[in-house]
């Protein structure tokens, strides 16, 4: 599966998968305010087989599959952690 990678402006590490390049209708209008204009990235062929560094890609492709959409937040390894 094809999906389309964009970054958000407003939310550092923080990426959103689209099923369709430039199609935004099944994303809710709260999440793209929060994301704010989102910039695309890159292309991607997603397959069972393929390892991505953050993702799981089966959870990926079945949230394509099934809303249009999956986002992508930044790791938190510790809770506890503090960012600067």
């Amino acid at each position: 599966m094809r999906c389309a990678i964009y970054r958000s402006p407003k939310k550092p590490d923080t990426y959103l998968y689209l099923a369709a390049r430039g199609d935004f209708s099944h994303v809710p209008d709260p999440l793209l305010k929060m994301l704010g204009e989102p910039v695309h990235v890159m292309d991607l062929d997603l397959h069972p087989e393929r390892r991505l560094a953050q993702e799981d890609v089966r959870e990926v492709l079945h949230n394509l599959r099934e809303r249009g959409w999956h986002l992508q937040m930044p790791r938190r390894d510790d809770p506890l952690a503090v960012r600067h």
